[in-house]
């Protein structure tokens, strides 16, 4: 199960996050998405726990969970529907 982790402090590392979500079970990846111009964390990540048990007891246990300063907010990540953000004519430019 993918899971999106947002409201991270900016010093929050992803050495710091997979420790977290190991504490769970198996973590498939771990990443921070960072700033392309700054090179900093943007505060949010994602990770992945194959397990679908494993996954929901760390949402359940992470959510509103303190870190570094930050109560971070732990959901399952929702998948994109084309077209969703923005045009949905499906053609470019219209």
């Amino acid at each position: 199960m993918k899971i999106i982790v947002r409201n991270l402090s900016r010093e929050t590392t992803e050495a710091e996050l997979l420790a977290l979500f190991r504490e769970y079970g198996d973590v498939q990846y771990c990443t921070l998405v960072m700033d392309k111009a700054t090179g900093k964390s943007k505060g949010f990540g994602f990770v992945e726990i194959p397990r679908a048990g494993e996954a929901k007891a760390a949402i359940k246990g992470l959510n509103a969970r303190d870190i570094g300063g930050n109560k971070i907010r732990v959901k399952k990540a929702e998948k994109l529907v084309e077209g969703a953000a923005g045009n949905d004519s499906g053609t470019p430019g219209s």
